[in-house]
């Protein structure tokens, strides 16, 4: 029986004159949090006609180790130097649908 994974959609749309600085801190957290414990994926898309607007697609083995991960250090620090930088942040927790 295939087992079924949190995804997490975040859609982050960023104030135009931070977007160099807000994409760039964004990028920060890939590596890092791809080597947490119970990452399957964190990928970064950027949206090809507002520049402004960014998703993280994050599939993780459950809602704990999610968790875990909004508590890391550097994701308090991305917060914080971005405070005031973003206009809209939307989250959405899922559960996959396996088939």
């Amino acid at each position: 029986m295939k087992k079924s994974y949190l995804t997490i959609i975040a859609r982050i749309v960023v104030k135009e004159e931070h977007r160099a600085f807000v994409k760039a801190e964004l990028l920060k957290l890939l590596d890092v949090t791809r080597a947490e414990e119970g990452n399957i994926s964190y990928d970064l898309h950027q949206d090809n006609e507002n520049p402004n607007l960014f998703l993280f697609h994050e599939k993780w083995i459950n809602r704990e180790l999610w968790q875990k991960h909004m508590g890391n250090k550097y994701l308090a620090h991305y917060l914080k130097v971005t405070e005031g930088k973003v206009d809209e942040f939307i989250l959405n927790e899922m559960t996959e649908i396996v088939n």
